[in-house]
């Protein structure tokens, strides 16, 4: 069974649910199933990312990867 997150379109409320492939999603506070399917960010452990989280943060003007190329993001209009 998938964990699926949601935001509620009628009261705002966001919440994670168990869903079954028998089952309409509803929001556990106004019961509507008037509901936006979440993005959802997983987090994974392993040895690797301990040694990623000492590395410093990755500097501004273009070494941080943005998709839309070098000096695209936020840290661009810092300077």
């Amino acid at each position: 069974m998938p964990i699926y997150e949601y935001a509620c379109a009628d009261c705002g409320h966001q919440f994670e649910t168990l869903v079954r492939s028998d089952t309409v999603a509803q929001c556990p506070l106004c019961h509507s199933s008037d509901l936006e399917k979440q993005l959802s960010v997983f987090a994974t452990t392993s040895s690797a990312s301990k040694a990623v989280a000492s590395m410093p943060p990755p500097g501004p003007c273009g070494s941080c990867g943005h998709p839309d190329g070098p000096g695209a993001c936020a840290f661009n209009a810092q300077h």
